[in-house]
């Protein structure tokens, strides 16, 4: 395991292995602790599945793992189930492509025209413009 890396702590994978699926069919599920500490990587770095590193484990298994449990609820339970042990608000939960800048929250059209501060409504000097 490589320390400059996202891995899950015992403490904390120790709380969210309960609530992972166990109906599994087939071959066996590989590391899970593993697997998911490398979606964690993957989505906390906002990057592309392939660019996981390999330490993680094959990056169409992350990626697979990922699609499949979301499909399943396995994340909304298990955000859920952490919420509801004392973990943060589910307000925390929200991720940021919930909140949107309209396209003109910049300035938009317009450039950069000055407008009259109330300190020069109220008779102060203007200041140096450059």
């Amino acid at each position: 395991m490589n320390p400059d890396r996202f891995w899950l702590t015992d403490a904390q994978f120790a709380r969210i292995e309960p609530h992972l699926p166990r109906d599994t069919r087939g071959k066996p599920r590989v590391d899970d602790r593993r697997v998911i500490s490398g979606i964690v990587h993957v989505l906390k770095s906002g990057g592309r599945w392939i660019d996981a590193p390999p330490d993680y484990g094959p990056r169409k298994t992350l990626y697979n793992r990922y699609v499949r449990w979301a499909a399943k609820g396995v994340w909304t339970d298990l955000f859920h189930a952490l919420a509801s042990a004392g973990g943060p608000p589910p307000q925390v939960l929200i991720d940021s492509s919930a909140v949107k800048a309209h396209r003109s929250a910049s300035g938009g059209k317009g450039g950069s025209a000055t407008k009259p501060s109330a300190a020069l409504a109220a008779g102060a000097r203007p200041r140096s413009t450059r």
